[in-house]
């Protein structure tokens, strides 16, 4: 028998052939890529020809392309879909890809040649991105250490590939948390609960094979039900159940592997050269430096925790009157926080949700992607991974621009969250392709034959990941190095965070938030309601994403801590955290900084992207047309199709003519003076 991801794929736009791919398949898949490119590998740096960039950098973005697709395929069904063969190879995988990806970047021979090519750079005739790709290589080779020697060397190979390891087992343990728990209810126990959340519950009961409902740990579930259950002691113990993921003992506690990642990275940076694992990370990040990244954090923590204090105190005399003695706890924040909008903006999550169907909101984002970058969505026919599942090919002008895959339902296979990824990417090379994107969300899916209904927040979600597979789309660059998302990490949030803007656009909101059962658009006056507070419990947002922030940055400047835990809650007593506000993510499930490099040091970006969208943003009002056809050009043009072939900064200026302060976002959170 043939392996299906080894063969020349006859699907439509070469989608992998998911209904002929078995699990069997990708172990083998695996070992003959990665087998693959480490021959080739070898062949460029033993070439016996004089380095040029065509031999060494363009033989370099040819290498991998078999071990991309395999790895394309897998990983992304490993987060979305996953089970226990899918877990097994993870674990098996990750110290594997880590040696090879170590063999390939501390790999002296490769350095050399690119050390030469960068030498004769100014005389080589190179274009301005083989300029800027050949500039990435080498920075890549350098922090992966190709210039070290001796034990320093051999040490730093195991470190990393030890963390390859760890990040692993932290994203399956928690995963086994979030699928492991369930608090059943009684249809009494649902009673003061609107439909959705009732109808939510039931799913999630039949999903887990009970005989009623339940609540589950995914967000689209547990945060309504929160905002919305009488119930005291029911919030009480699904709150503590969210907040103690990854900390429960046994075989599924993060706590030891936090300290010995954060203890790794700390190892990592000395041998490379840092003082920190912090100042090695954000040397390559618009941000610099550790400094001017709490510098801005501190700028929105101060005023966000002086109004969170005034909010608490409101909310806990209402928790006073509803004869409850006591202070206000986390598990009471979201419920008395949606009484007290429900009052001050006459708005009823009931009343609004059926004006945010999933069908409705995904025509939105495909609308105002339409009218913004002249792009077009044709529905597929096609075997996708999951039932669930659903594509589109993208295109503009009668072009192929990509494949748009979208999963938007919560399921015990998928971990937590929302994210883009892409089963293939961009590029130019040989005749070039184009990529194939995915938008994974948890939106809790509805009782058969119901319509999928969100929340306005699950909505800008969903809005959020469009925006970055925007990103993905639209990128028109050469190389795979820096197509698409390959940019900086404070950077990278800025297309997905700018494009939530468009779902607070009157006109959109007009054509398309229609109720799920009338047709009928939303009224005049509701509509202005919804805009009026969308600031609306800003602060408590910004509180709890400032604060994981900072124990982030903390974590990883200076001495990394021996007990995480204990340092957390000494960062915390710091800031004089507010009682009733809980980290957004605590340090046994933050998934963004501890199951990979990736946010590490990084999770302010969401916030420095901010700076950015809300600036950017505002030149379309200053325009006076959130669809002004010269900006969402410009928009396309410099930043949306560039990809990383510029600094981050010199890609933002273009656009906008001028890097932004901190104003605009203070003002979008509701916090300006």
């Amino acid at each position: 028998m043939t392996n299906p991801l080894l063969q020349d794929w006859t699907t439509p736009f070469g989608l992998p052939p998911f209904a002929e791919i078995d699990d069997a398949d990708f172990a083998p898949a695996f070992e003959t890529a990665l087998a693959r490119a480490k021959s080739r590998v070898a062949e460029i740096a033993a070439d016996p020809s004089p380095p040029d960039f065509a031999n060494t950098i363009g033989a370099l973005e040819r290498a991998e392309r078999d071990l991309d697709r395999v790895a394309g395929v897998f990983f992304n069904l490993a987060g979305a879909d996953s089970n226990d063969t899918r877990q097994a190879l993870q674990r098996e995988l990750a110290p594997k890809l880590s040696a090879h990806a170590s063999e390939v970047t501390m790999n002296r021979d490769l350095f050399a040649r690119i050390e030469a090519v960068w030498q004769v750079r100014d005389s080589a005739g190179l274009g301005d991105e083989e300029r800027r790709v050949l500039k990435l290589y080498r920075r890549m080779f350098r922090r992966a250490g190709a210039e070290l020697q001796g034990a320093a060397y051999d040490r730093l190979k195991s470190v990393k590939d030890r963390l390859a390891v760890l990040g692993t087992s932290f994203t399956q343990n928690l995963l086994a948390d979030e699928r492991g728990w369930h608090m059943e209810l009684s249809e009494d126990d649902l009673k003061g609960l609107p439909g959705f959340v009732m109808d939510a519950a039931r799913a999630a009961g039949a999903e887990r094979g009970l005989k009623g409902p339940a609540v589950t740990l995914s967000r689209s579930l547990i945060v309504p039900f929160l905002q919305f259950s009488p119930r005291r002691d029911l919030r009480r113990r699904a709150h503590v159940a969210w907040a103690a993921r990854g900390a429960n003992g046994g075989e599924s506690d993060n706590r030891a592997i936090a300290a010995e990642i954060l203890a790794l990275r700390e190892e990592r940076a000395h041998l490379l050269g840092y003082p920190d694992f912090a100042h090695f990370k954000l040397e390559t990040e618009m941000a610099g430096t550790p400094e001017r990244v709490r510098d801005l954090l501190m700028a929105v923590w101060e005023p966000a925790r002086t109004q969170a204090l005034r909010d608490a105190a409101r909310l806990e005399e209402m928790l006073h009157e509803d004869g409850i003695n006591g202070r206000l706890e986390p598990w009471d924040w979201r419920y008395y926080a949606e009484k007290r909008r429900a009052g001050e903006h006459d708005l009823n999550e009931a009343e609004l949700k059926p004006y945010f169907q999933l069908e409705r909101m995904v025509e939105a984002a495909f609308d105002c992607a339409g009218r913004l970058f002249g792009l077009s969505f044709h529905k597929l026919e096609a075997d996708l991974y999951h039932p669930d599942c659903r594509a589109w090919e993208v295109r503009r002008d009668g072009r192929h621009m990509a494949v748009f895959i979208a999963d938007y339902f919560a399921r015990g296979s998928k971990r937590s969250g929302a994210w883009c990824s892409s089963f293939r990417r961009q590029h130019g090379l040989d005749g070039g392709q184009r990529p194939m994107v995915v938008n994974v969300c948890n939106f809790a899916k509805p009782s058969p034959g119901q319509p999928a209904l969100l929340s306005f927040d699950d909505a800008r979600t969903l809005f959020h990941e469009f925006g970055h597979a925007l990103h993905v789309m639209l990128s028109d660059v050469i190389y795979p190095m820096v197509s698409g998302t390959a940019v900086a990490r404070d950077f990278v949030e800025l297309p997905s965070q700018l494009f939530e803007h468009w779902l607070e656009v009157p006109q959109v909101l007009e054509k398309h938030a229609r109720h799920a059962e009338t047709g009928a658009p939303m009224p005049d006056a509701l509509r202005e309601r919804v805009l009026a507070a969308t600031t609306y419990d800003q602060v408590f947002a910004t509180v709890e994403y400032t604060a994981s922030a900072l124990v982030d940055l903390a974590f990883h400047s200076g001495d990394a801590p021996a007990d995480p835990m204990a340092r957390q809650a000494e960062l915390l007593a710091g800031l004089d955290m507010p009682h009733a506000i809980g980290m957004r993510h605590a340090t046994p499930h933050f998934a963004h900084v501890f199951s990979g490099d990736g946010y590490s040091s990084g999770y302010y970006s969401y916030m420095w992207s901010e700076v950015m969208d809300a600036d950017a943003f505002a030149a379309f009002e200053e325009a006076g047309d959130a669809f002004d056809p010269a900006l969402a050009e410009s928009l396309a043009r410099n930043i949306l199709s560039r990809g990383g072939t510029a600094e981050a900064e010199d890609l933002y200026t273009a656009f906008r003519g001028r890097l932004p302060g901190v104003e605009a976002l203070l003002k979008g959170r509701g916090l300006a003076a």
